[in-house]
């Protein structure tokens, strides 16, 4: 018998896939624009294990995309903020808050022993290095970024280095948010289409492999570019 919480993911998700949820491990690294939104959806349809790693302080720049970011939590700890909303939304979920920088030196202890790791950073060196540490782990990684209208979105399995394609030859610390800014909708959807990765990747359904998924709110066009 499904717990009422997870009575309108039937169908669309079978009891042993919702089951399985429950007892799978997902880290989230980063919890801002996409991060938030990514452990709300795991939390809601039924992921009860969850890292978030984030060593910031909500400002009010974040105020605009940022789901856990409110006024009263400005200069609070992202991992506070995710801890207190998770807890009025799905209380079962054990939500493990690492207020740590993610470096090379604890990048595979915080990641070791998760079934899938998200890519909710804001920065490319740490993303390469979030891929390195998921090959040296030998863990999914589903990776997404936003700038402006734009997005993309990628599942990498140990073994495909794609963001080391994606980003190949880049000196920017930065991709394109820095000139094109963060936009609410933007985040939102993003984030959604990761979660959605990441609950198949946990099911065991099969999800774009070696791709880019590239999304245009703008024009509202999205391509797939294979890599």
């Amino acid at each position: 018998m499904v717990d009422k919480r997870y009575s309108r993911n039937i169908k669309a998700l079978s009891e042993a896939e919702t089951k399985a949820l429950h007892e799978k491990k997902v880290c989230v690294v980063g919890l801002g624009g996409l991060g938030g939104y990514v452990v709300e959806i795991l939390a809601r349809i039924g992921v009860l294990n969850i890292t978030a790693v984030d060593y910031d302080v909500f400002d009010p720049s974040n105020l605009n995309r940022q789901l856990f970011s409110t006024e009263p939590y400005l200069n609070r700890a992202k991992t506070e903020g995710a801890i207190e909303r998770i807890k009025h939304v799905n209380p079962a979920v054990r939500i493990n808050a690492v207020k740590e920088k993610f470096t090379e030196s604890n990048a595979v202890s915080i990641l070791q022993n998760h079934d899938c790791v998200v890519d909710a950073l804001d920065n490319i060196q740490t993303r390469l290095l979030l891929e390195d540490a998921c090959e040296k782990a030998n863990i999914p990684l589903v990776h997404g970024s936003i700038a402006g209208w734009y997005g993309q979105v990628a599942s990498i399995f140990p073994g495909e280095k794609l963001l080391g394609k994606i980003y190949k030859n880049t000196k920017k610390e930065k991709g394109g948010e820095k000139e094109l800014g963060n936009l609410p909708f933007t985040a939102s959807t993003i984030a959604s289409i990761q979660a959605a990765e990441t609950v198949k990747i946990l099911c065991g359904r099969s999800v774009i492999r070696k791709a880019l998924i590239q999304i245009d709110l703008l024009d509202m066009e999205i391509q797939t570019v294979h890599l």
